[in-house]
């Protein structure tokens, strides 16, 4: 269950990210309410990974949290924001996501 949690937690991270990107190119009310998504996103986060981290490891469970927000926060820069998605930068997402799988898998 705490794996979930942390899941869980790790996308909105990529949440508060995607908030941030988007409320830059806003302007007014509406940069407001994307700013309210990444205080909201920003407290579920939190609130999730010290969930998680009651029971798993805190390197392991924040080496997760934020890998998995890495990973998300460049895949969502690529597909809404129009980021360059080359070779090598295709390359260190993919060890990014090999080595988050490895703490999964030796992590108890």
């Amino acid at each position: 269950m705490n794996w979930i949690l942390l899941v869980i937690a790790g996308l909105f991270e990529v949440g508060f990210a995607f908030c941030l990107g988007k409320a830059k190119d806003a302007a007014g009310l509406i940069a407001t309410y994307w700013y309210l998504g990444f205080l909201l996103c920003l407290a579920i986060s939190m609130f999730l990974l010290v969930k998680a981290t009651q029971e798993l490891p805190i390197g392991t469970a924040y080496a997760v949290w934020t890998g998995i927000g890495a990973v998300g926060t460049v895949l969502v820069g690529i597909f809404f924001f129009k980021e360059p998605a080359d070779f090598w930068r295709l390359f260190f997402l993919a060890s990014l996501i090999a080595s988050i799988i490895g703490l999964k898998a030796v992590t108890p």
